[in-house]
């Protein structure tokens, strides 16, 4: 993870699956995985299964790090299977070592099943107190394993995978994306209230699942539709089958989707995140304009917003900032010095854009607030006159429990300041954020999961 993402909120996972006629499964995870790595840098893992050999014939690698560090093209080679699923992680349970990379994989006395899952479990404690009572031997420790484990267990009485998949997420609270994969079947299941993604694409005579649209574009495939939340949708070579048995009325999709985790060419739930940001910057130059000279963004999920600000407002858009992408995910230092000199390394300012100007500087979200601070500071070294921070989300308020990494109340700036506060600390000539009532201009009538900043939470 690079500095400019130690002070935001962190997606936990992004999961990926392929269904084939075709022994090219790992190829394609591969490409899908690349595509989703913004959703977590930790760790990565492929597991394939070819349905024509010999049953249970699988191959399994992971490891730490980026996906293009773990996966040589031998590597991918020597994974022969025509489907398979992926995960790209960043973790919130577990601890960070490569035996908590994903996907599980287990083998059990009806054979073996592989589990790559995106989000948090709210009662997986519960489940894994239920399994011990019943005399389960199990030592995992992550939501996955738990999930996974429970799901081999109900296999054993259950007449298909899909059955024991569907029976055991009736159990399950929180917000989650599930690809299962068995030696025959790939299964692959939303939350009932949508929180965390999933979609559905095509290509030719593959079948792919994937977290974003985006990364079934990067597989070379056609996006179809997203998966209904409450849907459980089983791959074959039979075709799809949906089951709709988890379905409720009530929905509550994450807002962070389309405010800062989702790439900015991906489609959730019928709307454009690209298109989504650029309204949420128009909202935010009516409620809060200001008189300037340049309008600019954080990149990279600040700037769509920072557009739709300027065209909202009339005050010219440019980019200021030149981002280093060659800077490396480990540029991590212990000391507040060494942190500051890594943000000038990852950007540096334009000064032709910003001196002897008044700036207004567009940014996703304040977390801790070091890092906005640090590039106001080096917008007024490159002589900028004012700086005028406007936030594309409410104030963080809240811990997330459905798979968002928010740290806790204690380091969440806006639970210990007031705005007025803050725009002192990270001197700012004004602040303002994301009003909550101007979310909907976001995403419509589409309903949200805003718990982080308002405590409704959904569950």
């Amino acid at each position: 993870m690079d500095i400019l993402h130690m002070d935001k909120p962190h997606e936990e996972c992004g999961v990926v699956g392929v269904w084939s006629d075709e022994m090219h499964a790992s190829e394609l995870l591969y490409y899908g995985l690349i595509a989703l790595q913004h959703r977590g840098q930790e760790s990565a893992g492929i597991v394939v299964c070819d349905t024509k050999g010999p049953l249970g014939n699988i191959s399994t690698e992971k490891g730490m790090g980026l996906v293009s560090e773990i996966f040589s093209s031998e590597k991918l080679h020597g994974m022969q299977g025509n489907i398979g699923i992926g995960h790209v992680r960043y973790s919130t349970t577990g601890i960070s070592q490569v035996q908590n990379a994903q996907p599980v994989f287990l083998n059990y006395m009806k054979g073996t099943l592989a589990l790559a899952h995106n989000g948090n479990i709210t009662n997986t404690a519960e489940i894994q107190k239920g399994l011990q009572e019943n005399g389960a031997i199990f030592s995992g420790t992550t939501d996955s394993e738990i999930i996974a484990y429970k799901i081999a267990l109900e296999r054993i009485t259950s007449n298909s995978v899909e059955e024991a998949v569907i029976s055991v997420s009736k159990e399950l609270k929180g917000g989650y994306a599930l690809l299962i994969l068995s030696p025959q079947k790939l299964v692959g299941v939303r939350d009932p209230l949508g929180l965390k993604p999933l979609c559905l694409g095509k290509k030719e005579n593959t079948y792919l699942l994937a977290s974003e649209s985006a990364a079934i574009v990067a597989m070379g495939g056609e996006f179809i539709r997203d998966i209904e939340p409450g849907e459980v949708i089983t791959i074959t070579e039979e075709g799809i089958h949906s089951d709709y048995s988890l379905r409720q009325e009530k929905r509550a999709h994450c807002i962070f989707e389309y405010i800062y985790f989702a790439r900015q060419d991906s489609m959730i739930d019928g709307i454009k995140v690209y298109d989504a940001r650029i309204k949420g910057g128009k909202a935010m130059a009516r409620r809060y304009p200001v008189e300037a000279d340049v309008v600019t963004g954080v990149p990279e999920s600040g700037l769509p917003a920072a557009m739709g600000y300027s065209e909202e407002s009339g005050i010219p858009f440019k980019l200021a900032f030149h981002k280093n992408s060659y800077i490396g995910r480990t540029f991590i230092k212990p000391s507040q010095d060494e942190r500051v000199s890594a943000v000038h390394m990852k950007l540096s300012i334009l000064e032709s854009v910003v001196k002897g100007k008044r700036i207004v500087l567009i940014d996703d979200s304040i977390v801790r607030g070091t890092t906005i601070a640090n590039l106001i500071k080096m917008m007024r070294k490159a002589g900028a006159l004012e700086v005028h921070v406007r936030i594309s989300s409410p104030p963080f308020l809240y811990p997330c429990f459905y798979g968002t990494d928010v740290p806790d109340n204690q380091q969440l700036i806006a639970n210990s300041f007031s705005t007025e506060e803050i725009c002192r600390r990270i001197g700012a000539d004004s602040l303002e954020y994301m009003h909550l009532e101007d979310l909907s201009e976001m995403t419509g009538d589409l309903p949200l999961c805003k718990a982080c900043f308002d405590e409704q939470y959904p569950i």
